[in-house]
């Protein structure tokens, strides 16, 4: 039933602006890849599309592509594949999966296309000296980011700056104790978070 308004909606609206086509763009797009490459090749396309488009620095702080996703939830119960095309190559580890993947996207998020923004050389080469693993800290900013109700997490000291300088907003007269989050070392809340 929406469709059908959508499309007499769209088929009104070309007829007084003199204009063809869909109204909110094309139609979604479903393709079959025969290998691993390919699949590698069009998710990294994907996941490099809001870096290139300039809404975020990094893959991962994307919420809604598969690095967003997976760094921000964990994938639970499977909801996205995780083998990257990779399995061609006789990887199945899925934490080296991962691993080789976000290498895969920011080496090649580097590379000027000439379409869009490019990674930031630092910002890769401090990956590279990581070996593209995520560290504990970082995990967990990216899966608390959305629920923890505009609590302020990180190093005391960012806690504390960020504090000061909206406590008159929360009325807080006093002075507050950070909590330090179970299991990341250096890592404080501003109030006690929920296990």
């Amino acid at each position: 039933m929406f469709e059908c308004r959508q499309q007499a909606f769209t088929r009104y609206y070309n007829k007084t602006h003199n204009r063809r086509g869909f109204f909110w763009g094309n139609r979604f797009k479903s393709l079959i890849v025969e290998d691993g490459p390919t699949l590698i090749n069009l998710l990294a396309y994907i996941d490099l599309n809001p870096v290139r488009a300039g809404l975020v620095t990094k893959p991962e702080d994307y919420r809604w592509n598969t690095l967003g996703y997976h760094t921000g939830t964990g994938n639970p119960d499977g909801f996205l594949a995780m083998d990257f095309g990779m399995k061609e190559w006789n990887e199945y580890d899925p934490e080296e999966m991962v691993r080789a993947y976000r290498e895969f996207v920011y080496e090649t998020g580097a590379l000027n296309t000439g379409k869009g923004k490019v990674m930031h050389a630092a910002l890769v080469q401090a990956e590279r000296m990581k070996k593209f693993l995520l560290t504990r800290a970082e995990r967990f900013k990216y899966r608390t980011r959305y629920f923890t109700d505009s609590g302020i997490i990180d190093s005391k000291t960012f806690v504390r700056e960020v504090f000061e300088q909206v406590k008159h907003q929360l009325g807080s007269k006093d002075e507050r104790k950070f909590t330090p989050v179970a299991g990341v070392k250096g890592m404080y809340s501003m109030k006690k978070l929920q296990g």
